[in-house]
Parts: structure tokens; C-alpha cells; sequence
């Protein structure tokens, strides 16, 4: 496998460099590059500039309204607008429900939801973790019962990532409760916008309340939002996380962490601070840059030699990725140093212009290093994915 960079990709990363010179309102850079808290519109205005541009679905095929890149200019797209400031893309309608959809889901559905997750008419969240039910997901306990042409469903859902603005909720919920747990487990597309849902945002460790709790009761779905065929959920719902563990690999995330880094280190030595000057700090930016471009060279390696979907390999990436964003926030914080301590909850949202003592980037050091404590839970725990490695790749 040639992993160099051809005249075609050269020319790729250099118009989406372009691209997203020009067209990133300056606002958002701003937000994302100081760890400061993205406003909803702030996510939808981006969303909207890419689609008009005909890059609002980096990852579909060009039939459902996608670019039809391969996964080389996928990861260069990633890269290059992430190390600009661009925001992530929201992940539960582009990377989660959409390729559910596409392969799964019948033709009204496609029709339907698919050109709206491009513009962001629909907000969707992700419906799978519940009290009890994080790691051992199948044991959930969400019930939706068959009435007529409609289901009731009545449950708790938790840790709803941007659930507070969501319109839509993919959910798994518990069709048939005497089946053996994955086999009666159907995904149903729910309506947020109705009368028994009850969101309830989850304060956080970085200050923040971007993680909700949703309720259901006796919330109605139609059967027309059933995806696939009923009980068959644990099936699309293995297939979308794959896809979402790929993307919690976080590429782009981290070379754009790696450059504030840098960053940081260069303001603190033209300051004269000691430790920057600390030979064992640039020992361990060299070590982490290295690291960061081995993991690009593995996705690179994943996403050539997958053709039916994310596999197993998934399980590596999510690994690797979600360590490597915990050790970039951590150096961030030891070269922050004493000046983190201006960790400030209410400047990264915006209620403050108080920069605090230090470098530029020094006061939303702390923040960012509490928040990627979750990195290594989120989309199934790095211990669970371990066990799918030594399953389904070592075969013990």
C-alpha cells in the first residue's frame, strides 16, 4: 500500500485549505481555537456553507446527495478544516443515522431525512446509552409497544450528547421483552418536538451541560419511523457505532490540538517561562506529533482496506485516538502550567471577556483537559473495545 500523497491529493488538500481560508466565518474559528463553547447556529452555519459548496456530506455516495471521496480526501477534508477551526461535524446525522439509512432504511426514509441531515433541518441525537445500560447495552430497557399503525414508548435515555437541541432521536428500544436481549431490540425514529419528552441537560466536569437526560413517556412513533425490520435494532445498531468509533478516532481533532500546542510551548519560551525550556517537554511534543501521524497512517490503512463498512478495526482507532486526544490536553495543561488555573466556565461560554494570566491559549487549558476525560468512556469504553479486539481480530 503506497501511503505518499499524489498530485491529486496535493491538489485536494490544497482547495479545501483554500476552501475553508475563505469561507469559516471568522467568529467560529475564533470559538474553536480558543476551546470556547460553539452557539447551535455556530454548527448549522458551517453545516450550510459546506453544502452549498456540495461538500455537506463528506462521507456519502454521490446518489444520496454525498461528495463520493474516497477515504484519502475524506481524511484530508478532516484535517486540513480542522486545523483552520472549522467545528466538527455533527456526527449523529452525518456519521450515525445517515449511513444507517442508506443501507438499511426503506426509500421514503431516504428520501425524506437524508437531503434534510445535509442542510441540518433535523437535529439529531444519538438514543442508545440508559442508566444501567452503558457498556452492556443490550441489557436496555426502553419499551416501545406496538398499538395499532403507531408505537407507545416509555423510557430514560442519558448522557444525550447536544440532546437539548436535537428534533430527532434515533432510539433503540426493547420490542419484544422475551427474546433473548440483542434479538428484541428494534431502532425507531422518535420525534423530539412532542408532548411526554422531558430533556434534562447533565452539568459536567469542564463546567459545561453539553450531555442530557431524555425522558419518554408514552411518547408515539409511527410505524413508518421503524428502520429495518422490528427486532433486528442490535443489528444497524453494531453497524452504527463502527462508523461512530471512527470517527471518535478524531484525526483532524488532533493535529488541530498538536498545532495549539505548539503553539503554546513557542509562546511560553518567548516568555522565558522555565519549563517550557525544559528539554523532556519538546521530547514529549515529538513524541505525541510521531504518534499523531502514525494514527493518521493507520485510518489511512483501515478505511483502504474496508469495503463493507467499518469493521473491528474500528475498536484500534477509537483506542488510539481517544488516548491521544487525553495526552494532547494533558501537555496542554503542563505547559499551561500555574496559569490554568484561570479555568473559567464562564468566559468559554462566552459571559466574560476575561483572558486571564499566561499565553493565549493557557486559559482554556484546564477545561479542555477535564472535558476529553470522557473520550476514553464515550461510544462504548476503551475496556469494552479491547474485548471486540481480542474476539473478533485476535480470536481468543
Amino acid at each position: 500500500m503506497d501511503l505518499s500523497w499524489n498530485e491529486h491529493e496535493i491538489a485536494f488538500r490544497e482547495q479545501v485549505r483554500e476552501f475553508t481560508e475563505k469561507n469559516l466565518p471568522p467568529d467560529i474559528r475564533e470559538k474553536q481555537m480558543h476551546h470556547r463553547r460553539l452557539a447551535k447556529d455556530d454548527y448549522i452555519r458551517w453545516h450550510r456553507i459546506l453544502a452549498q459548496q456540495g461538500w455537506g456530506a463528506p462521507n456519502w455516495p454521490k446518489e444520496y446527495g454525498g461528495t463520493g471521496w474516497n477515504a484519502v480526501e475524506r481524511l484530508l477534508f478532516e484535517i486540513e478544516t480542522f486545523k483552520a477551526g472549522a467545528p466538527r461535524l455533527l456526527s449523529f446525522g452525518l456519521t450515525m443515522i445517515g449511513p444507517v439509512l442508506i443501507k438499511f432504511g426503506n426509500q421514503q426514509q431516504k428520501d425524506y431525512y437524508l437531503p434534510r441531515i445535509i442542510t441540518v433541518e433535523d437535529w439529531w441525537c444519538q438514543g442508545y446509552s440508559e442508566p444501567g445500560s452503558g457498556s452492556d447495552l443490550a441489557s436496555l430497557k426502553t419499551r416501545a409497544e406496538r398499538v395499532g399503525d403507531k408505537y407507545i414508548i416509555n423510557g430514560q435515555k442519558t448522557w444525550t450528547t447536544l440532546g437539548h437541541h436535537a428534533d430527532w432521536m434515533f432510539c433503540l428500544c426493547r420490542t419484544d421483552p422475551a427474546a433473548k436481549a440483542q434479538r428484541g431490540i428494534s431502532m425507531i425514529l422518535i420525534d423530539l418536538r412532542q408532548p411526554g419528552v422531558t430533556v434534562r441537560p447533565i452539568k459536567t466536569l469542564d463546567g459545561g451541560a453539553e450531555v442530557n437526560e431524555v425522558w419518554l413517556e408514552n411518547v408515539e412513533a409511527p410505524i413508518e419511523n421503524l428502520v429495518g425490520q422490528e427486532n433486528e435494532g442490535w443489528t444497524y445498531a453494531k453497524y452504527l457505532l463502527g462508523h461512530e468509533r471512527t470517527g471518535i478516532a478524531g484525526i483532524g481533532h488532533c493535529h488541530r490540538e498538536l498545532n495549539i500546542l505548539k503553539r503554546m510551548v513557542n509562546e511560553a519560551m518567548a516568555s522565558g517561562d522555565s519549563l517550557s525550556l525544559d528539554h523532556r517537554v519538546m521530547d514529549q511534543v515529538n513524541q505525541i506529533e510521531a504518534q499523531v501521524l502514525a494514527l493518521e497512517m493507520l485510518l489511512l490503512r483501515v478505511a483502504a482496506d474496508s469495503t463493507a463498512g467499518p469493521g473491528p478495526q474500528a475498536s484500534i482507532l477509537k483506542i488510539r485516538g481517544s488516548e491521544l486526544q487525553q495526552e494532547l490536553a494533558r501537555l496542554q495543561m503542563q505547559v499551561a502550567g500555574p496559569n490554568a488555573w484561570a479555568y473559567d466556565p464562564a468566559w468559554m461560554r462566552q459571559e466574560n471577556d476575561f483572558h486571564g494570566p499566561g499565553g493565549e491559549f493557557d486559559i482554556g487549558a484546564a477545561a479542555t483537559y477535564f472535558d476529553n476525560r470522557k473520550t476514553t468512556i464515550y461510544g462504548g469504553t476503551n475496556e469494552i473495545q479491547k474485548g471486540i479486539i481480542v474476539k473478533h481480530i485476535i480470536g481468543v
